[in-house]
């Protein structure tokens, strides 16, 4: 198992980031996301809350080190495959916070990568000496992203193997195997999460530079701006630019 942290700060309010994550989809830093569906919003009567959930279908290319251990009719010319991504998201527009999760729903046998994020209101009186004079906007939008990435790979048929050697009386030849199998697939997993974590680092990168083209959008034009954006977007993601 390993972890992925990161923090970041949007010179914006926390309304105009908490709408740009929701029409965050398309922009020009996400032109492998194809589709994006609500499959359930409902506000909770009690605390006025606001809880989506959305499935993404993404399109990317399987790292070598990962593609080697999916069947041949997963993967498409070049590595290229669709995966479903599930995002859960509760947000609290009085308190002024947005949490999400977002987890993939294939191959988690081998890798299951779960991202949460925390957005929240930073006002002025939020913010250190150094912030303040540096003449940024009397509000902002700090943001957290922990990532947890876990590969089972091998798991199932290691404990199998396992069993057998608890319940019986087993020669010393046997359990050495056990051993050096235990070894083998916890080296595989190792390199198979910090492949994982590398391609986050990349994506962390280009999903705040899309989140603030959608701002930028929204700032100069409004939801218009947004909804034109975005039509541009399809077209061009559409003719391979």
């Amino acid at each position: 198992m390993k972890f992925y942290e990161h923090s970041s700060t949007y010179d914006y309010t926390f309304p105009a980031v908490a709408l740009a994550y929701f029409l965050r989809y398309p922009n020009p830093y996400s032109r492998h996301v194809l589709s994006s569906d609500v499959i359930d919003r409902y506000i909770d009567p009690e605390t006025n809350r606001l809880h989506t959930v959305r499935l993404h279908l993404k399109k990317s290319k399987v790292p070598s080190a990962i593609l080697k251990f999916l069947p041949r009719s997963l993967a498409g010319p070049g590595g290229t495959s669709q995966s479903y991504v599930l995002e859960k998201s509760t947000i609290d527009v009085k308190e002024g916070w947005l949490e999400t999760e977002s987890k993939n729903m294939e191959w988690t046998g081998i890798l299951s990568v779960v991202e949460k994020q925390t957005y929240r209101r930073q006002r002025l009186s939020d913010m250190s000496a150094g912030e303040i004079q540096s003449q940024r906007p009397k509000e902002t939008t700090a943001c957290k992203t922990v990532v947890t990435f876990v590969s089972h790979l091998g798991h199932n048929k290691l404990l199998s193997r396992r069993k057998p050697d608890l319940a019986a009386d087993a020669e010393e030849e046997p359990p050495k195997q056990g051993l050096f199998a235990a070894w083998s697939t916890a080296g595989i997993q190792r390199t198979i999460e910090l492949v994982g974590v590398k391609r986050t680092k990349s994506a962390l990168i280009n999903g705040k530079e899309g989140m603030n083209v959608v701002l930028e959008r929204l700032r100069s034009g409004g939801i218009v701006a947004v909804l034109e954006g975005m039509r541009r977007d399809r077209i061009e993601s559409a003719e391979g630019h």
